[in-house]
């Protein structure tokens, strides 16, 4: 179809963290399980948030909740093939982020599976309203970001 979005390479991403899959990912088709990326999609965040000190997982007073997420796969990943997560930002708002993910294959420079994933931040102590991202956050992300496709 012409309508259809290249698939990503290496290079289209900003960010990237190694995970590796376990036996239990496998499905009974010989592949990992489709719900598997989704955790790969959520562990990736979460590292980067770590690692740039956005988040602490017990006192932070804004929380990031996943309110979208979507996965496109283009070729299949099994045990104990290593995952490579690369992640940029497409957009940054007040109080939301979208992430764009790329899943690769071990050393593989194309993406076998690409998504996003959008977090709204909340008040931890409010009942869940929406509030602006952590500052600290914000300026981790503009590392991230990449121009819309066009």
């Amino acid at each position: 179809m012409a309508s259809e979005k290249r698939i990503g390479t290496r290079d289209d991403y900003r960010w990237f963290t190694t995970i590796t899959t376990r036996w239990m990912d496998n499905d009974v088709y010989g592949h990992v399980n489709n719900v598997q990326y989704y955790s790969f999609f959520d562990t990736a965040v979460a590292d980067f948030l770590l690692e740039c000190g956005a988040l602490d997982i017990a006192r932070s007073p804004a929380i990031g909740l996943v309110v979208e997420t979507q996965c496109r796969y283009f070729a299949p990943i099994t045990y104990p093939d290593r995952v490579t997560v690369g992640l940029r930002c497409a957009r940054i708002g007040t109080s939301s982020v979208r992430y764009e993910i790329g899943v690769f294959r071990n050393d593989e420079h194309q993406a076998s599976a690409e998504g996003h994933f959008v977090h709204v931040y909340v008040r931890r102590d409010a009942q869940n309203r929406t509030t602006p991202m952590p500052e600290r956050l914000r300026e981790a992300l503009q590392a991230l970001l990449v121009a819309p496709a066009g």
